[in-house]
Protein backbone atom coordinates (compact mmCIF):
# COMPACT_ATOMS: atom_id res chain seq x y z
CA UNK A 1 0.00 0.00 0.00
CA UNK A 2 1.29 3.26 -1.13
CA UNK A 3 2.04 5.60 2.03
CA UNK A 4 1.63 9.34 2.85
CA UNK A 5 4.35 11.68 4.13
CA UNK A 6 3.96 13.76 6.54
CA UNK A 7 6.75 17.09 7.07
CA UNK A 8 6.62 18.24 10.17
CA UNK A 9 8.04 18.41 13.59
CA UNK A 10 7.48 16.82 17.23
CA UNK A 11 5.41 18.99 19.20
CA UNK A 12 4.66 21.59 16.26
CA UNK A 13 1.47 21.92 14.22
CA UNK A 14 1.75 18.44 12.07
CA UNK A 15 1.18 16.96 15.42
CA UNK A 16 -2.45 17.75 14.22
CA UNK A 17 -2.39 15.63 11.24
CA UNK A 18 -0.76 13.31 12.35
CA UNK A 19 -2.78 12.12 15.26
CA UNK A 20 -5.35 12.11 12.88
CA UNK A 21 -3.42 9.25 10.57
CA UNK A 22 -2.61 7.18 13.63
CA UNK A 23 -6.57 7.65 14.42
CA UNK A 24 -7.46 5.88 11.33
CA UNK A 25 -4.59 3.78 10.92
CA UNK A 26 -3.37 5.19 7.89
CA UNK A 27 0.19 4.24 6.67
CA UNK A 28 2.53 7.09 6.40
CA UNK A 29 6.20 8.11 6.96
CA UNK A 30 7.37 11.46 9.31
CA UNK A 31 9.62 13.00 7.55
CA UNK A 32 11.09 16.24 10.56
CA UNK A 33 12.57 18.61 8.58
CA UNK A 34 14.07 21.05 11.47
CA UNK A 35 13.27 23.92 12.81
CA UNK A 36 11.52 26.36 10.76
CA UNK A 37 12.25 29.51 12.85
CA UNK A 38 15.81 28.81 13.40
CA UNK A 39 16.98 26.64 10.43
CA UNK A 40 17.10 28.63 7.00
CA UNK A 41 18.29 25.43 5.53
CA UNK A 42 15.23 23.39 6.78
CA UNK A 43 12.69 26.61 5.34
CA UNK A 44 14.46 26.45 2.33
CA UNK A 45 13.50 22.78 1.76
CA UNK A 46 10.23 22.50 2.69
CA UNK A 47 9.53 25.79 0.40
CA UNK A 48 9.95 23.28 -2.41
CA UNK A 49 6.80 21.75 -1.52
CA UNK A 50 4.86 24.16 0.85
CA UNK A 51 6.04 28.27 -0.34
CA UNK A 52 4.94 29.27 2.84
CA UNK A 53 6.69 27.51 4.49
CA UNK A 54 4.99 25.72 7.22
CA UNK A 55 3.71 22.82 9.15
CA UNK A 56 1.97 20.26 8.60
CA UNK A 57 2.73 19.55 4.64
CA UNK A 58 1.67 16.48 3.56
CA UNK A 59 2.50 14.40 0.64
CA UNK A 60 -0.42 12.02 -0.51
CA UNK A 61 -0.02 8.36 -1.57
CA UNK A 62 -1.00 9.94 -5.40
CA UNK A 63 2.13 12.62 -4.77
CA UNK A 64 -0.12 15.62 -4.43
CA UNK A 65 0.91 18.30 -1.50
CA UNK A 66 -1.77 19.24 1.12
CA UNK A 67 -1.34 21.76 3.66
CA UNK A 68 -4.06 23.59 5.79
CA UNK A 69 -4.44 21.37 8.46
CA UNK A 70 -8.34 21.85 8.39
CA UNK A 71 -8.52 20.97 4.76
CA UNK A 72 -5.97 17.72 5.69
CA UNK A 73 -9.00 17.15 8.14
CA UNK A 74 -11.65 16.64 5.52
CA UNK A 75 -9.42 14.77 3.57
CA UNK A 76 -8.54 12.12 5.61
CA UNK A 77 -12.01 11.85 6.43
CA UNK A 78 -12.65 11.38 2.92
CA UNK A 79 -10.00 9.16 2.20
CA UNK A 80 -10.90 6.50 5.67
CA UNK A 81 -14.49 6.85 4.81
CA UNK A 82 -14.96 7.66 7.84
CA UNK A 83 -17.25 9.73 10.37
CA UNK A 84 -14.85 9.36 13.35
CA UNK A 85 -13.65 12.64 13.60
CA UNK A 86 -15.26 14.60 11.02
CA UNK A 87 -19.40 13.96 11.45
CA UNK A 88 -21.25 13.31 8.65
CA UNK A 89 -23.38 15.80 6.25
CA UNK A 90 -26.66 14.38 7.77
CA UNK A 91 -25.21 14.91 11.78
CA UNK A 92 -26.63 17.61 13.43
CA UNK A 93 -23.36 18.47 14.84
CA UNK A 94 -21.68 19.13 11.67
CA UNK A 95 -22.14 22.84 11.26
CA UNK A 96 -21.03 23.82 14.55
CA UNK A 97 -18.01 21.29 13.46
CA UNK A 98 -17.20 23.15 10.57
CA UNK A 99 -17.57 26.51 11.59
CA UNK A 100 -15.17 26.10 14.79
CA UNK A 101 -12.37 24.28 12.97
CA UNK A 102 -12.25 26.86 9.99
CA UNK A 103 -12.40 29.40 13.26
CA UNK A 104 -9.71 27.79 15.14
CA UNK A 105 -7.03 28.04 11.46
CA UNK A 106 -8.12 31.04 10.46
CA UNK A 107 -8.14 32.87 13.88
CA UNK A 108 -6.65 31.53 16.51
CA UNK A 109 -3.55 29.16 14.88
CA UNK A 110 -2.42 32.79 12.86
CA UNK A 111 -1.65 34.02 16.33
CA UNK A 112 1.21 31.79 16.39
CA UNK A 113 2.82 32.93 12.79
CA UNK A 114 2.71 36.66 13.58
CA UNK A 115 3.64 36.52 17.48
CA UNK A 116 6.42 33.06 17.54
CA UNK A 117 9.05 35.59 15.74
CA UNK A 118 7.49 39.04 15.44
CA UNK A 119 10.35 40.13 14.14
CA UNK A 120 9.26 39.10 11.12
CA UNK A 121 7.11 41.54 10.61
CA UNK A 122 7.25 44.50 13.27
CA UNK A 123 10.75 46.40 13.39
CA UNK A 124 12.58 46.68 16.43
CA UNK A 125 12.87 44.86 19.82
CA UNK A 126 10.40 47.33 21.81
CA UNK A 127 8.13 47.01 19.27
CA UNK A 128 8.07 43.53 18.34
CA UNK A 129 7.68 42.85 22.47
CA UNK A 130 4.93 45.17 22.74
CA UNK A 131 3.30 43.31 19.26
CA UNK A 132 3.99 40.04 20.73
CA UNK A 133 2.30 41.30 23.86
CA UNK A 134 -0.92 42.50 22.27
CA UNK A 135 -1.28 39.11 20.04
CA UNK A 136 -0.79 36.96 23.00
CA UNK A 137 -3.51 39.14 24.95
CA UNK A 138 -5.90 38.78 21.42
CA UNK A 139 -5.13 34.93 21.24
CA UNK A 140 -6.96 34.49 24.92
CA UNK A 141 -9.61 36.71 24.04
CA UNK A 142 -10.22 34.47 20.44
CA UNK A 143 -10.18 31.06 22.98
CA UNK A 144 -12.35 32.78 24.98
CA UNK A 145 -14.97 32.44 22.47
CA UNK A 146 -14.15 28.94 21.64
CA UNK A 147 -15.17 27.61 25.12
CA UNK A 148 -18.12 29.86 25.33
CA UNK A 149 -19.49 27.70 22.28
CA UNK A 150 -17.99 24.19 23.80
CA UNK A 151 -20.23 21.47 25.47
CA UNK A 152 -18.82 18.64 27.66
CA UNK A 153 -17.37 16.26 27.93
CA UNK A 154 -16.00 16.84 24.38
CA UNK A 155 -16.46 20.24 22.88
CA UNK A 156 -19.54 18.66 20.93
CA UNK A 157 -21.12 17.17 23.35
CA UNK A 158 -21.28 13.43 23.71
CA UNK A 159 -19.62 13.27 19.91
CA UNK A 160 -15.44 13.42 19.94
CA UNK A 161 -14.22 14.81 17.02
CA UNK A 162 -11.05 16.22 15.61
CA UNK A 163 -11.57 19.43 17.20
CA UNK A 164 -10.91 17.38 20.70
CA UNK A 165 -7.47 16.43 18.94
CA UNK A 166 -6.63 20.04 17.83
CA UNK A 167 -7.37 20.73 21.49
CA UNK A 168 -5.09 18.08 23.01
CA UNK A 169 -2.54 19.55 21.31
CA UNK A 170 -3.21 23.39 21.40
CA UNK A 171 -3.54 23.39 25.18
CA UNK A 172 -0.31 22.71 25.34
CA UNK A 173 0.85 25.80 23.42
CA UNK A 174 0.90 29.47 24.60
CA UNK A 175 -1.11 30.33 26.99
CA UNK A 176 -0.03 27.07 28.22
CA UNK A 177 -2.11 24.55 30.36
CA UNK A 178 -2.67 26.50 33.40
CA UNK A 179 -4.29 29.59 31.64
CA UNK A 180 -6.46 26.57 29.99
CA UNK A 181 -7.31 25.19 32.96
CA UNK A 182 -8.26 28.31 34.71
CA UNK A 183 -9.81 30.38 32.26
CA UNK A 184 -11.29 27.88 29.43
CA UNK A 185 -12.14 24.63 31.57
CA UNK A 186 -14.06 22.92 29.07
CA UNK A 187 -11.52 22.97 26.17
CA UNK A 188 -8.53 21.90 29.00
CA UNK A 189 -10.79 19.23 29.48
CA UNK A 190 -11.71 18.18 26.49
CA UNK A 191 -7.94 18.22 25.54
CA UNK A 192 -7.02 16.12 28.90
CA UNK A 193 -9.49 13.18 27.95
CA UNK A 194 -8.12 13.04 24.78
CA UNK A 195 -4.98 12.24 25.96
CA UNK A 196 -6.28 8.96 27.46
CA UNK A 197 -7.94 7.93 24.06
CA UNK A 198 -5.65 4.05 23.40
CA UNK A 199 -5.42 5.19 19.72
CA UNK A 200 -3.44 8.74 20.24
CA UNK A 201 -1.56 7.40 23.32
CA UNK A 202 1.64 6.76 21.05
CA UNK A 203 1.05 9.95 18.87
CA UNK A 204 0.85 12.17 22.54
CA UNK A 205 4.13 10.62 23.84
CA UNK A 206 6.19 10.87 20.78
CA UNK A 207 5.44 14.72 20.55
CA UNK A 208 4.92 15.62 24.29
CA UNK A 209 6.95 13.08 26.42
CA UNK A 210 7.33 13.04 29.62
CA UNK A 211 9.71 15.42 31.58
Amino acid sequence: MKRYILHGRPGWGSVLTEAQLDWYGLPYDFVDDGDLFEDDKARWKLAKLNPLPQYPTLILPDGQVMTESAAITLHLADAAKSFDLVPEPTDTTRPRFLRWLVFIVANIYPTFTYADVPGRFVPGEKAAKGFRANIDEYQKTLWSMVEAEAKAPWFLGKRFSALDIYFCAMTRWRPREPWFEENAPKVFAAGRKCDDLPKLKAVWLRNYPPE
